[in-house]
């Protein structure tokens, strides 16, 4: 199977915008996939979440979706997961390794704003979750890499809020992902600590090479992470950004300059 197809309803025949400039991906082993989203609509009853939205993804781009409550962030991130269904429109995979080699449900994952982690688990467990005996070994390695080796034993009510969600990022890349979908995964935490998860996410992504997608009302962090940051508003894609920052990102004049142009182009919608 050349790709995965998530829309239950075939797109009516029309070019693919490539909403990309193409963006320059890091010279990072690319593994993760590309996305094809095409004319995608969302409705909800009588209420039209997304409309006609066309976007192109490359294989290991770090993306970022920025925009008001309401403008179809988390629910373009949903579709993507396969957690719920397009109204209308496809999404299509196709894998980095080999045009021929398909993706599936078991090549994304998702970490939320809560790191949803099993109480009666410990970390470790937390972490194994749903791995093949012969790969637990690459949970232990991963909480080497967030930091919580000496933790491996806790339970999560033993842990901070951070290292509840370094355990959560843990347990999503385990699973070697070619996709990992961030929903605001950094929401709760303290402006400390949600740097060093965003220094931890660039630097994994960076080994890993998967293809990432963060939802963030975080404009600042948007501009820290991504390759490129699209604006949803009335769920279209309204804007778009090349973040052409060298990493590691410093906040220089550059750096403000660019997030405040896109904190403009929020507050204008």
């Amino acid at each position: 199977m050349t790709d995965l197809s998530l829309g239950r309803h075939v797109a009516k025949n029309k070019n693919i915008a490539d909403h990309s400039a193409s963006p320059d991906i890091n010279p990072h082993a690319v593994t993760g996939a590309e996305i094809l989203i095409e004319q995608l609509y969302k409705f909800y009853a009588e209420v039209k979440v997304l409309e006609d939205l066309d976007l192109h993804i490359q294989p290991g781009e770090f993306l970022a979706i920025v925009g008001r409550s309401g403008c179809g962030k988390s629910t373009l991130l949903r579709l993507i997961a396969d957690l719920e269904q397009p109204s209308y429109g496809e999404i299509k995979f196709k894998s980095a390794r080999h045009i021929r080699e398909g993706i599936n449900s078991d090549d994304i994952r998702v970490m939320f704003q809560d790191p949803r982690l099993l109480p009666w688990r410990s970390i470790e467990q937390n972490v194994q979750l749903g791995l093949a005996k012969q790969d637990q070994a690459n949970a232990s390695t991963l909480l080497e890499k967030v930091g919580l080796k000496e933790k491996a034993g806790f339970w999560p009510s033993q842990l901070s809020g951070g290292q509840r969600q370094r355990t959560a990022l843990a347990r999503a890349l385990s699973h070697k992902p070619r996709i990992l979908l961030l929903d605001e995964p950094l929401g709760a935490l303290d402006a400390l600590t949600r740097l060093e998860m965003q220094n931890l996410i660039e630097k994994l992504w960076l080994e890993q090479g998967f293809t990432a997608i963060l939802v963030t009302h975080d404009v600042s962090e948007a501009v820290q992470l991504a390759d490129r940051i699209i604006l949803l508003d009335q769920g279209q894609i309204a804007k778009q950004f090349k973040v052409e920052l060298p990493r590691p990102r410093q906040k220089n004049y550059a750096f403000s300059e660019l997030e405040q142009q896109i904190l403009n182009a929020v507050l204008a919608t």
